[in-house]
């Protein structure tokens, strides 16, 4: 059994995928981490299979799955997820947003009884390196007022968002299992199956950086967003 996977989603990320490829494995290896990697290429339009899949022969334990259709990023992220075998799980977005020393807070929770930990830029110990444009803050304002009014995500959470969240194996293949959003609002119905469930969850800080490209398109994403967010709050 490895001691951790990294899952990342990944959408037209064919010129910048090597970074992360090659930053985690240098964590796995400053850190003697026996870990594997899992990217999960969701129907990208363009080459990032195969741009990641060249460094397959370099590190053994990097897995690359794709299928044609571009489904969403719930849909990779399960994927991935389900096919991940280590002791923990972690979910991080491409783009290294977030950097991996930052993993060893969320393994601490973990190993002090929390079932997953999630990563926060709404803490007071959190670093923002480079903020969200704007319009990026302001729409997400908008989105936390909202959520929180309507109690559509447990108390005590202030970042659904962060692309930086890690789960024990089992307990992430049962909530997993589960999971029916395939677009972006996927980490508000994981919070629910696991307020139900009555999983522990802890929150840490992290460093994070804004990726400049970003797949969310804001008015379409926006609508999208809402009609998910619906149809979770029915379904469960």
């Amino acid at each position: 059994m490895y001691d951790l996977s990294i899952v990342i989603p990944a959408y037209n990320e064919e010129k910048k995928i090597y970074r992360d490829i090659e930053a985690i494995y240098d964590y796995f290896r400053e850190n003697f981490i026996n870990g594997e990697l899992i990217i999960v290429d969701d129907g990208s339009r363009d080459n990032t299979f195969n741009a990641a899949s060249e460094f397959k022969n370099k590190y053994p334990t990097l897995k690359v799955l794709t299928y044609k259709q571009n489904r969403g990023k719930g849909y990779a992220v399960k994927t991935g997820i389900l096919e991940a075998s280590g002791k923990n799980i972690l979910f991080a977005d491409a783009g290294l947003c977030v950097p991996y020393k930052c993993v060893k807070l969320g393994i601490e929770l973990l190993e002090s009884g929390s079932d997953i930990a999630i990563g926060s830029r709404r803490t007071s110990e959190t670093k923002i390196v480079q903020k969200q444009p704007l319009y990026r803050r302001l729409g997400s304002q908008i989105f936390h007022f909202l959520i929180k009014t309507f109690s559509v995500i447990p108390e005590g959470i202030q970042d659904t968002q962060c692309g930086f969240k890690l789960f024990k194996k089992e307990i992430a293949h049962k909530v997993f299992k589960r999971l029916f959003t395939e677009k972006f609002m996927w980490d508000i119905e994981m919070l629910r199956i696991a307020k139900k469930e009555k999983y522990k969850v802890g929150i840490f800080p992290v460093e994070w950086s804004n990726d400049p490209d970003t797949k969310f398109r804001p008015y379409i994403g926006s609508i999208e967003n809402i009609i998910q967010i619906l149809n979770i709050m029915i379904r469960t």
